[in-house]
Formats: C-alpha cells, structure tokens, sequence
C-alpha cells in the first residue's frame, strides 16, 4: 500500500477517521479541508477567547473512538478526557414537571415511577430490554456493514424474517411503537426526541430508532475542554502516523478519468492525483454538481422534501436562574405534533418548539456549577429550506420569545443574557452547500427510511463517501464508522 495515494476530501469526523485507517494500514494520504481547523459539523463560534457549540453536543459509543487509536497503536483515554454523566438529560414540561434520566437505568425507573406511576416505570423498563434487543440485532449487519439491504439483514433469518422484524418493531413509527409502553404523553414525547438525533419526526421515522436509549444507557459523554478536542486529537494522530492536512484549502472538482476518480481540482488550480478519493461532505453537493458534471452520478442530490430538519441556534453568555441546569437540559412544549407539522409539512418555524440547551460549562460531573454567565448553546427545529427560504429576523425574534416563554413557565430565566451568534438554515446551506441546511442529510422517514441513505462505495468507481449524510448515518459515532467503512472499501480494492 505504500505506493497507493488516497485523497480525502474534507476533515470532519468521518474524513479523519478513514485517513487514520488508511495511514495505519500503509497509504500515502493527504486531507484537503476548506476550513482553519478539522472537525467538520463539530463547528465552534468564537468571540474572543471563548469558543461556543454550534454543533453537536452528543458523544455516546466511545468504544468506536477506543477502537480507532487501538489500530494505530495509542490510546484515546491518554489523549482525549471524557467526562461521563450520571444525568444522562434533565427535562421539563413546567416547573413542576421535571424527570431526569440517568445512565443506571433503574435510577430511571424510579424517577420515572415518581414522576408519571409505577405502571409507566414498568413500561420503561420493558422499553429499554427492547431497545437492547434491536441495537443488538442491527449494529453488525446494519451500523457496522457497508451497503446494507433490508435482504441482507433480515434474509439470514431466513423464513421467521418477518417475524424478526415484527419483534424489532420496525414496521411501526417510532410514535406508535411508544404507545405499547408509555400513556403519558409527556414520556412518548422524550423519548419520541430520539428521532431528532437524526432529524426526522417521531411520527415518520422507524420505531428501530429506539436503539438510542440502549446506546445512551452505555454512557453519555463530555469532552474535557470541549467536544473540538475529539477530532483535534484525531487528526493529530492521524498527523504522526504520515497523514497530510491541508487547511483553508478547497475542492472545486473531482478528477474523473477512464470511468473511476482519479483526483482532484483545487480552487487554486492546483491538481492532486489518487489512486482514490474519499468523499467527506454533504453527499447531496455531488449530486447537484458542485464537485463537476462528472462526479454528479456519485449521489443523488437529495430533494428538499426528503431532506431531514435544520435548526436555529443561539448562543448565549448568560447567568440561569431558577432551574437545576444540567449539560444537556431539554423543554418540552404541550403540543409535540405542532413542531413537526410546522417543520415538515408548513415549512416554518414551530410557534411553540421544544428546546434544547446544551449548558457546555458543566460537561464535567466532579467540577462545582458556574456561579457566572456561562456559555449556552439553545437549539429549535427548523426547516431545511436554507436555499430557498430566508427567515425572516422578525420571525426568529418572535420564535426567541416563545423559546423565552416555554423557559420562563420551566422556572428557567437568564440574567446577564448576552447573545453571541444565531445560527439559521441559511448558515447551514452556507457551510454544507447543496444540503439546504439540513444538518443531517436525507430524512430517516418510513419503514425503510435508514437505507435510503448513499451506501459508502460511491457509483464510480474509486468514489467513496463518508459522514453523517450517508449510511450508516449522522452522529459522531456514526460519521466516524463512516469513514472507516469507506476506508475498508479502498483497501479491500486496491489489494
């Protein structure tokens, strides 16, 4: 492998960890990032010293990360502090409505009992033994598989297929299947959050999303001096082991020759040559051209009704006053169907959206509250019409005041509110083009929505794709075995 040179394409989670693999395993990789620093949607704002999320806040599966610096001989606990919670996410309908859900899942249980009755305890109880069940039966022929088809997985079962399927519940919306546990609406609402994580509606997406509450129950975490630190230590590795990173630099177009990608353009004119390319942006920008004519067959450009949500974002250099402010802290309006009629279907922001404030000071359990301003990041649904549609800032102000009042009947009030940045699905579009501000690519609606997604084997030939917007799907866990499902498809073919 030592004469194979790969190009990568883009420095987010999923390009770092196929170049990491492949430079383990004997390639000569370079990394053409368009940005100042890796990390791709793990964005960060800056005013001053102060770096603020603008990004995902999530980390769970570290057992991938360990993974990935076994193979290349270090070790992530030496590199990288993670900080697990024991509060896996504080939640509140009014401010005498409030449930926490803990990483002892019989914590959970006991609150949940507290909370709503023993009968919706016993129910999450069953709900979590289900969840396990389904991210066992799917994390090796789905999550960790290149191309998966319903075939392949559910075809080994042979004729009890179906039966298979029925026991996994993936013929139902994610909303039904919470229905055979939980009659409090307010429980079918947190955990019917899940499928935001990918940002589908909970009335659309596959009920196989319950798998998330196994994968949190296995730990949530915080990255010691923020969630940055996690690619940064990745792509420094990646740097010792022969890895080329080059900043401030962009791709203008794929180089197809004979049939198979040979390359790439650079804006500056400037050609690289490859034995192959790895794809790590938004797939849709193949699709619309952005990377030549003759790349455009690699993906489709995904359409705007099958784009999943967007967001708007504020962050803010504010003091909390009145709520037990925790990480992650979500608030939760009375009508959940509103949110995702306005987002999916009306194409506006919810009148009363949920919200969700990652606290990024207090990611670190062992260390004392902030007693000053602190840095938030508060997030609503939108949707991904950052391409065609402009939010108007009377809009957004006046969605900042429903966002202030759902808060305020939380107990949940700011002093020393300072605002640093708002982000819209213009922003988004601006960063990731073609996507129209989805931040995770198609929508994961329908009972096969999760293999809609392009597989990582692009369709020409030494083209692959890797991140959140292709299979197996968005996240950081999920970009990163992204990557090194591609980076395995480039092995397997140049040997």
């Amino acid at each position: 492998m030592r004469n194979k040179r790969i190009l990568v394409i883009g420095a987010g989670m999923g390009g770092l960890s196929a170049a990491l693999k492949l430079a383990v395993n004997g390639c000569e990789v370079t990394v053409i990032e368009r940005g100042a620093r890796p990390g791709g949607k793990l964005r960060e704002q800056h005013r001053g010293d102060q770096s603020f999320y603008t990004g995902p806040t999530v980390l769970t599966m570290p057992w991938i990360f360990e993974e990935m610096f076994a193979e290349a001989g270090a070790s992530l606990k030496e590199r990288v502090t993670l900080h697990k919670a024991e509060i896996l996410a504080r939640h509140a309908w009014s401010q005498n409505e409030r449930l926490d859900l803990f990483a002892d899942q019989q914590r959970s249980a006991d609150a949940i009992a507290t909370f709503a009755g023993a009968a919706e305890a016993d129910g999450y109880l069953r709900f979590v033994q289900h969840a396990k069940r389904v991210f066992n039966a799917l994390e090796v022929p789905f999550i960790r598989s290149s191309q998966p088809t319903p075939l392949s997985i559910f075809g080994r079962f042979g004729m009890s297929g179906m039966s298979e399927l029925a026991r996994i519940k993936a013929v139902f919306t994610l909303w039904q299947a919470l229905g055979g546990y939980f009659k409090d609406q307010r429980l079918r609402q947190l955990f019917g959050r899940y499928s935001t994580y990918v940002g589908a509606s909970p009335y659309h997406a596959p009920a196989t999303l319950m798998l998330i509450a196994d994968v949190e129950s296995r730990g949530v975490y915080a990255v010691e001096g923020g969630i940055h630190g996690l690619p940064e230590a990745v792509a420094k590795l990646a740097e010792e082991k022969g890895v080329t990173l080059r900043y401030g630099e962009k791709v203008t177009e794929i180089i197809i020759e004979g049939g198979r990608a040979a390359g790439a353009v650079l804006e500056n004119g400037e050609r690289l040559s490859a034995d192959a390319v790895i794809y790590n942006g938004d797939a849709s920008a193949l699709g619309a051209g952005l990377l030549g004519a003759r790349a455009k067959k690699a993906a489709p450009q995904i359409t705007p009704d099958k784009r999943s949500h967007s967001v708007v974002t504020w962050n803010l250099l504010a003091k909390p006053v009145g709520f037990p402010m925790q990480y992650h802290n979500v608030f939760f309006p009375r009508d959940y169907a509103e949110e995702f009629k306005s987002v999916f279907e009306d194409l506006r922001l919810p009148v009363d959206p949920t919200v969700y404030i990652c606290a990024q000071d207090r990611g670190n359990p062992a260390a004392p509250a902030p007693t000053e301003a602190e840095r938030l990041l508060v997030m609503v649904n939108a949707p991904a019409r950052g391409d065609s549609q402009v939010i108007p800032e009377d809009e957004i102000r006046r969605c900042e005041e429903r966002v202030m009042k759902l808060l305020a009947h939380c107990g949940l009030t700011f002093a020393d509110n300072q605002e640093i940045a708002v982000t819209t699905p213009v922003h988004f579009e601006q960063t990731y083009p073609a996507s129209g501000g989805a931040v995770f690519g198609r929508v994961t609606h329908g009972l096969f929505g999760s293999f809609d997604r392009p597989g990582n084997e692009s369709k020409i030939a030494g083209l692959y794709l890797a991140g959140g917007s292709v299979h197996p799907g968005p996240g950081i866990p999920m970009a990163s075995i992204s990557g090194r499902i591609a980076a395995e498809a480039v092995l397997a073919q140049l040997n």
